[in-house]
């Protein structure tokens, strides 16, 4: 009888990839999910590359092993060997010589670079946010075989997520060597989310940036014993009908119809919010590699009202609760109802490290910093973030740093890394939030007419063509911001198409007087109040007609089933 080496040989031999599956499978005594594709045959004498990535079915363990061969034959036989004693087989390939990725200063990203780095995180995915440099805006630079820095490039700086992915000894060799590199670049250095390990053992500079919540999940059910009102909230969501399953990677695929639910989920959830999207560590990508996450879902009569996924931190054996979404719509206690499942699902596994993230500007900032907390609530809610991840009663919260090169600035590297997440433009970032007209927008707008309309009560005669027009322009004005006030409190869509209305016919019959009437009698410094009374309406109008599409533009609810 042909042993199973054998065997695989001779169906890799005839180009038969998915008849050697079960061989393999035969040889390393344990099933092979066959949706997996086992390895690409490579046909032809010229030397071949080949990689097997490998994955622990709990979850725990990530390998990558790789060689070079003339043949298949050596090729499975000597894979077969290696990975006797590993536990499950993840995908492999081969390739011609020369088609490799190689080591480099990040000029690519793709798949066959993810997958380099996810064998790296395997073994060194340490800080929370390791697994999410797995995302496509990342670049990488390889430092040998066994290290890597996951970035975002902006116009000026290399924007690291957490930390390097390497040994916990080699943290300051190659932050070192990864700075020398942007600088050879004419790049700055800022390693945005560090944990107080990089800072001690790189030797940075940093500041105090938020903290994150941690929890033991094996203790999750003492702390929801313990906390009446998260017991509360639980017991409403059930009460509303909502329930929460754990979800298979392969009900997610393209095109399937809880798929298809859970991405209007994240675009009605991306649109509700005032800001523009984000990218580099809050852009949600909830499906790449998705073997490795964990996915809940809480539905509610046929259609998803909430979705979890959470990822791993290897090094820890713990998870990130990272993509966590609910529709503004759902019952109160849908996003507790999600974290439990989680929760108690990684605790049966013995998970002892959990956590929701950065809660960013909490703890003791800087005092500007807290003032920028306070300032931009309107636009990004730190307070409410930090309450909800309080009420659910962490262990432990730990301090998150901006960290930079020592001798360079914190405050630049503080613009480097609101750069990352503006995606490189703040120009292109803060047009694109404009034209979302939160209502944080259109309070400025409606302040900004009190002090004009009172320029207006108190401007020369000469500048109206007749006694009742600057009574009228005044009244106009005050109705205005009236209105604009009303729909900062609440949006109705027939009260914001009639302010944009009438602002873009505020900005056309100004235009229309300034040319008929005012232009002759205009003198020196007098255009600056003309350019602003021709500007100020027109901006308005494209910023009130934006919101008004925005808002019409919300994405329906789409049933899972």
């Amino acid at each position: 009888m042909q042993s199973a080496i054998e065997q695989v040989a001779n169906r890799f031999r005839a180009g038969d990839a998915a008849g050697a599956r079960p061989f393999v499978a035969q040889s390393l005594r344990l099933p092979i999910d066959g949706s997996e594709q086992l390895i690409r045959n490579a046909q032809g004498d010229e030397p071949l590359l080949w990689r097997l990535r490998l994955f622990n079915p709990h979850r725990s363990r990530l390998y990558t092993l790789s060689g070079t061969s003339r043949a298949p034959w050596p090729i499975a036989a000597d894979a077969v060997k290696r990975l006797r004693d590993r536990r499950s087989i993840y995908n492999a390939d081969v390739r011609r010589d020369g088609d490799g990725d190689g080591d480099g200063d990040g000029d690519g990203d793709g798949d066959e670079r993810r997958i380099r780095v996810l064998a790296l995180l395997a073994r060194h995915g340490w800080n929370t946010t390791s697994f999410q440099t797995l995302e496509a805006d990342f670049r990488y630079w390889f430092d040998g075989d066994d290290a890597c820095v996951a970035y975002v490039e902006t116009r000026g700086a290399w924007v690291v997520a957490g930390a390097p992915i390497c040994a916990a000894g080699k943290l300051r060799e190659v932050s070192d060597r990864f700075t020398q590199a942007a600088r050879g670049a004419g790049r700055r250095v800022a390693f945005f989310a560090a944990e107080p390990r990089l800072v001690d053992a790189a030797g940075l500079a940093s500041m105090y940036i938020g903290e994150q919540p941690v929890w033991d999940a094996t203790r999750w059910p003492e702390t929801v014993t313990a906390t009446r009102s998260l017991r509360e909230q639980l017991r409403r969501a059930l009460n509303k009908g909502v329930t929460v399953r754990s979800v298979a990677p392969d009900e997610l695929l393209p095109a399937t119809p809880l798929r298809v639910a859970i991405e209007r989920l994240v675009e009605r959830w991306r649109h509700d919010k005032p800001m523009a999207p984000m990218g580099f560590l809050v852009d949600v990508q909830p499906f790449a590699f998705a073997a490795e996450r964990r996915y809940f879902v809480a539905e509610r009569d046929g259609n998803v009202v909430g979705f979890l996924a959470a990822v791993p931190i290897y090094a820890r054996r713990g998870w990130l609760l990272e993509d966590f979404l609910r529709d503004p719509g759902s019952p109160n206690g849908t996003a507790e109802l999600l974290i439990d499942a989680a929760m108690r699902a990684v605790g049966d596994a013995g998970c002892r490290y959990v956590t929701l993230g950065l809660a960013p500007l909490s703890g003791p900032v800087r005092g500007w910093l807290r003032a920028a907390r306070r300032l931009s609530s309107p636009l990004y809610d730190f307070a409410g973030l930090r309450a909800f991840k309080a009420k659910l009663r962490p262990h432990l919260w730990e301090p998150i740093y901006l960290a930079h090169p020592p001798g360079s600035s914190s405050h630049v590297a503080l613009v480097d890394a609101l750069a990352a997440f503006a995606r490189g433009s703040f120009l292109r970032f803060g047009g694109a939030t404009l034209l979302r007209g939160p209502a944080l927008v259109v309070r400025v707008l409606a302040a900004l007419l009190v002090p004009w309309t009172l320029l207006l009560m108190l401007a020369d005669a000469r500048w109206f063509p007749a006694a009742w027009t600057q009574p009228a322009w005044v009244g106009f004005d005050l109705v205005l911001a009236a209105a604009l006030f009303s729909l900062t409190m609440r949006w109705r869509h027939w009260l914001g198409v009639t302010v944009a209305a009438a602002v873009t016919t505020d900005a056309i019959l100004t235009l229309a007087q300034l040319a008929v009437y005012d232009a002759p009698r205009v003198r020196g410094l007098d255009w600056i109040a003309v350019a602003v009374a021709l500007t100020g309406p027109a901006l308005a109008a494209v910023v009130l007609w934006g919101a008004v599409g925005h808002r019409r533009a919300r994405p329906e609810q789409q049933p899972s089933t």
